[in-house]
């Protein structure tokens, strides 16, 4: 294997801690843990998320469902889907008690149809528009909702009713985000007025549940914070505003490690690796480590990316190839082959963060940690 992840478990048990005790005991949180569990892979990060407390998950879509399914181990866990489903797998979703979001009326017209063949009841999420302009059911479209919902209850249970603030991380959507609270509760009020209220209520993604802690209601929906990351270090000085205490309170599970595939030495003047973009100012001792950009480590980390090898901070030299990168050892002494090379995390004193790649790439937290691929092995410890 060209290089591994691993994950901390003793980490996310203290995210966990920290999370119950920022919201109100009787909220409850589900996992968010599209994308591969945000890089940190389906098959690791669920038996150590369940074996912590987590007993509801969300995911995009039906095929994360279908991969999400069989690696839970405890029968009382329940899986949301919050975007896309085939109408093809509308019935294996309702079949194996897998709720899911309802934004407009054909979807929620083919659940019941669905419902109705396998005679058993479909649970859904009804999602309102509120101002993110993607995907919800407008106001005008509340009273043929609740008309369809009340003619069709023996087959539709209406599980939540959700929707996704357009930005919750920063402050330069607040009139946004405040627009659409007060939509929603609006939009919440009138179906109750005319006699539909959901089993739970919820709105809140990571920033939001730090940012409108009074939308948290019955679950709020947490993606990165779990992973021991912020949304933004906006929503992070948010949380630190009017706390004695000014730390960070989340850990980090992830890390990732290559090692050494190759060493030698370059004469001042020659250039390494494709082009001209670097140029050795001096005789220097180079490194290759067989990760590149189908890794998930970006080309545009060339000529701009630290790794760490034996406790010392080091650079990318040269263009960031698809399958290996170039790194100066020079001022290393001892190094050899198979030495480790840290790509995020700790060695010694110093620590490769995921948010320094935004720094140096533009790369969001989100952007980096999804785009590892499944198939770099996963390890627990």
């Amino acid at each position: 294997m060209s290089s591994v992840i691993t994950l901390n478990r003793a980490a996310l048990i203290e995210n966990v801690k920290f999370l119950k005790h920022l919201y109100h005991e009787d909220i409850r949180i589900s996992s968010v843990v599209k994308g591969n569990a945000y890089g940190h892979g389906l098959s690791s990060y669920i038996p150590i998320a369940e074996s912590v407390g987590f007993d509801h998950f969300s995911v995009y879509c039906a095929d994360e469902a279908k991969e999400l399914i069989k690696v839970v181990q405890k029968p009382e866990t329940e899986i949301m889907i919050m975007g896309h489903v085939d109408y093809s797998d509308l019935a294996w979703v309702i079949d194996n008690n897998i709720s899911f979001f309802v934004f407009d009326f054909m979807r929620l017209e083919l659940a019941i149809e669905a419902a109705q063949h396998l005679g058993k009841k479909a649970l859904v999420h009804i999602e309102l528009e509120t101002g993110m302009n993607r995907t919800g059911f407008d106001e005008k479209d509340l009273t043929q909702l609740v008309e369809t919902l009340k003619r069709n209850e023996e087959w539709v249970e209406f599980t939540g009713l959700c929707t996704h603030f357009a930005g919750a991380e920063s402050i330069s959507n607040y009139l946004r985000v405040q627009h659409q609270k007060k939509q929603y509760l609006h939009m919440s009020k009138v179906l109750e007025e005319m006699g539909l209220k959901p089993k739970m209520k919820h709105t809140c993604c990571s920033a939001a549940s730090i940012r409108l802690p009074e939308m948290r209601l019955d679950m709020v929906r947490i993606g990165i914070l779990q992973y021991g990351f912020w949304p933004s270090r906006e929503i992070f000085i948010e949380y630190l505003k009017g706390r004695k205490v000014k730390i960070d309170p989340l850990k980090r599970l992830i890390s990732w490690e290559s090692k050494i595939m190759s060493i030698k030495h370059i004469e001042m003047g020659e250039f390494i690796g494709y082009g001209t973009t670097f140029l050795a100012q001096k005789d220097m001792k180079i490194a290759v480590v067989p990760i590149g950009y189908s890794h998930g480590f970006s080309r545009s980390l060339s000529n701009q990316g630290r790794v760490l090898v034996r406790g010392h901070r080091t650079a990318v030299l040269g263009i960031v190839n698809m399958n290996c990168i170039t790194i100066d050892v020079t001022d290393i002494e001892d190094v050899a082959i198979n030495d480790t090379v840290t790509l995020i995390g700790k060695d010694g004193e110093h620590e490769i963060t995921v948010s320094s790649f935004s720094e140096l790439s533009d790369q969001l937290n989100y952007e980096l940690l999804t785009r590892l691929p499944s198939s770099i092995p996963r390890k627990v410890k």
